[in-house]
């Protein structure tokens, strides 16, 4: 079988476009191969009113680091859309839209893409499609009475998608948090079923915890660092883009009047049933805090900085609420925000440990020729986001120049 081309990749987010960016200066021939459109991911599994978690200076994407007029601002999604648009488009991306790659097999030393108008080949292959593809339901989904409204994270755009009246969100990190607080706002009854998730304020001594992170060296941990492999599924840090950046955590919802509930343990008949485990959700997330603190105030000192002044808030104890009257409580619709798994079954080979992560180092799979990229912690604990991704596609590039040697 004739090679088509030398490297394919799968995915036209930052991870690929990162990748075809590195591959185009070192005059690799590749192509991009997009099952919807750039950016697809941001497209289609973003809320209207989303916005950057991170800072806009932390756009570090190869040949298209930020330099505009607001660089402590926080990109609307519109905006963000464009600017991957407008990058993809300054560097040429070889990039093929709405090509959904249902099989990658292997032939020999080479790789075989079944795409809708047939097979194609490859010498290589970087797969780039993220690391949480598929939504996370949690034990008894599936028991919600009939009748309520059941939509997930993903295909939420505002309230309006919502049937009046009391809403529960199911899952309690930066989405879960967002999307309850806009609802509450736009004068909806919310109820938060709440699991272990880690928090951080918005900025310390006027710094964005961002920059506090990136400095100290927080975000360049390795993936040896986690203490296990199951820590790779805990949720991202509450905070929020919006309005210029904020807090926002259990505490600052409690206070807003969102009610907290334990985690969403299943349902019979009209009854929701939550743990009372709320306690130990909140002190879950204080000693990640903590834990942080002690690494940015580890390289102040290393440094010669006074250690940052912050003064933990008291223990959050509030009595929750152990069921639920869906009826009685006027519950129309339940969110699940509860997080995503990897799903690469479209993938035929034996490179996937346990929980359905790729097995690889640096972005090498053990099976030589065949990459991933924009998983989270494939390298680092930025790897996953627009800080990072850049600097895993040069390595990925790095590898595959090497490999041809």
């Amino acid at each position: 079988m004739t090679r088509d081309v030398d490297v394919a990749i799968v995915g036209a987010g930052q991870a690929g476009l990162a990748t075809s960016w590195h591959l185009t200066q070192a005059g690799v021939e590749h192509v991009v191969l997009e099952a919807g459109r750039v950016a697809e991911t941001w497209r289609s599994r973003r809320w209207d009113s989303f916005c950057l978690v991170t800072p806009n200076w932390g756009v570090e994407l190869p040949g298209a680091r930020y330099d505009g007029p607001d660089p402590d601002g926080y990109m609307p999604l519109g905006e963000l859309i464009d600017y991957f648009g407008a990058w993809a488009t300054s560097f040429h991306a070889p990039v093929r839209e709405h090509v959904t790659v249902s099989a990658l097999e292997q032939d020999g030393s080479d790789f075989i893409l079944t795409l809708p108008e047939g097979k194609l080949s490859a010498r290589s292959v970087v797969v780039a499609t993220g690391g949480y593809q598929r939504a996370h339901r949690p034990p008894g989904a599936d028991k919600l009475p009939r009748g309520v409204h059941q939509i997930l994270a993903e295909d939420y755009r505002n309230p309006d998608d919502v049937p009046p009246g009391a809403v529960l969100v199911v899952g309690s990190g930066q989405t879960g948090c967002q999307l309850a607080l806009e609802l509450h706002r736009a004068g909806r009854p919310v109820f938060l079923a709440c699991g272990r998730a880690p928090w951080t304020p918005r900025r310390f001594e006027g710094r964005d915890f961002v920059a506090w992170s990136s400095e100290s060296g927080w975000l360049d941990r390795p993936a040896a660092a986690l203490p296990s492999p199951a820590a790779r599924l805990v949720a991202n840090v509450q905070a929020s883009g919006n309005h210029g950046g904020r807090d926002l955590n259990y505490r600052t919802l409690h206070g807003e009047g969102v009610e907290l509930l334990g985690r969403y343990a299943g349902a019979e008949g009209s009854v929701l049933h939550f743990a009372d485990d709320l306690a130990t959700s909140v002190d879950f997330g204080d000693a990640r805090l903590q834990e942080m603190l002690n690494s940015i105030n580890s390289h102040c000192a290393a440094t010669g900085r006074p250690p940052l002044e912050f003064e933990f808030p008291e223990p959050l104890r509030i009595r929750t609420r152990a069921e639920l009257d869906v009826v009685e409580s006027n519950i129309q619709a339940v969110i699940w925000t509860s997080g995503y798994r990897p799903a690469y079954g479209w993938i035929k080979l034996p490179i996937f440990d346990d929980m359905g992560f790729p097995m690889q180092t640096d972005g090498c799979s053990t099976i030589p020729g065949l990459y991933f990229m924009g998983v989270p912690w494939l390298r680092k604990f930025k790897s996953a986001i627009l800080y990072g991704v850049g600097e895993d596609a040069q390595v990925v590039t790095r590898k595959i120049i090497e490999s041809r040697a």
